[in-house]
């Protein structure tokens, strides 16, 4: 049977709009990919990574976004990574020796490039184990360095200074005084804010963030009595010393959020998941928020301090920069 000139036509028409379609989404492949050159634009005087809510047992984006964790280290060369919380779901671990350890951590970030100093904090996961198994943990591996429940560290590089605090946020939110997280009553709250307010008092870096698991200001699902032990407890002492801080970094919500809120002029971020991320809307403050896994870069000189969220192709799809006038 003879093909009809309309039906000719038709499948012409097809063809063009098939060929149209297939042009603009290699385009936006083309456009949107990240080539090593990008990332090493990232580059500062010192480098580090952020990541958090990481233990998947190397399911649901863990493994492909800790490989990518790797190439985009040897490009950018970070000195450390922060392991912001959450390491191990769900139950923490129970001891050093826990199988956990290799399935969540040492066979999924098996780079080269991630055989590098890790900096954890506990998260609220951890706290349904054995806690002092994550700080002993330094004994077994010698890229796990904690010290303890929180502590300081400097990063320094060609004249230009990094200080991280690192806090135990889990104490401060009420609702984890009970039984399921029993290693949660043992800790000295006011023992920790004191030591906060001092550290900050004392540093005289370039720059200053203080990582903790739990978030100050966050769109979420979860408890907003979370939030507000958080500000009722830890915010007074980061406004006295917001001349200082320059973010507050935190993990725990799985998803990327940048909010800025009141006049303090600190820059709250919310570093998503490594593996498992979940929707997100704008709150009030909300500069930038997307549902996408993940993990973020922090660069800086001694005029800027930046903060690039990446997805799990890759892309910078936000940057947190604070300029030093």
């Amino acid at each position: 049977m003879e093909m009809t000139t309309e039906l000719k036509c038709a499948k012409r028409n097809l063809l063009i709009i098939l060929l149209a379609i297939a042009a603009s989404v290699l385009l936006n492949i083309t456009v949107n990919a990240q080539t090593p050159e990008q990332w090493r634009t990232m580059k500062g005087d010192v480098n580090f990574f952020i990541a958090n809510d990481l233990g998947r047992n190397g399911y649901y984006e863990q493994k492909p976004i800790a490989e990518l964790m790797g190439k985009v280290a040897e490009e950018v060369g970070p000195e450390a990574v922060v392991a912001a919380g959450d390491i191990h779901h769900f139950d923490g671990v129970a001891s050093t020796q826990d199988p956990l350890w290799m399935t969540n951590y040492e066979l999924i970030y098996s780079h080269p490039e991630l055989m590098i100093s890790w900096w954890p904090v506990l998260g609220n996961h951890e706290y349904r184990g054995n806690t002092q198994a994550v700080l002993d943990y330094r004994s077994v591996s010698r890229r796990w360095e904690m010290p303890n429940r929180y502590y300081t560290k400097v990063l320094e590089d060609n004249g230009v200074t990094v200080r991280l605090v690192f806090i135990d946020t889990t104490p401060f939110i009420d609702k984890y005084h009970c039984e399921k997280y029993s290693d949660v009553n043992l800790q000295d709250i006011d023992a920790q804010l004191r030591w906060i307010e001092e550290t900050l008092r004392d540093a005289k870096e370039d720059w200053v963030m203080v990582v903790g698991h739990h978030p100050m200001y966050a769109q979420t699902k979860k408890d907003i009595i979370e939030q507000q032990d958080m500000q009722r407890r830890l915010l007074p002492i980061l406004q006295r010393y917001q001349q200082k801080v320059a973010m507050f970094v935190s993990g725990h919500i799985h998803n990327f959020q940048h909010i800025r809120r009141g006049s303090d002029g600190i820059d709250y971020v919310v570093n998503s998941s490594a593996s498992l991320a979940r929707k997100v809307t704008p709150t009030e403050g909300t500069v930038f928020c997307s549902p996408s896994e993940g993990f973020s870069v922090v660069s800086a000189s001694k005029k800027q301090l930046s903060l690039y969220m990446i997805d799990k192709d890759g892309k910078m799809i936000h940057e947190v920069k604070r300029i030093c006038e």
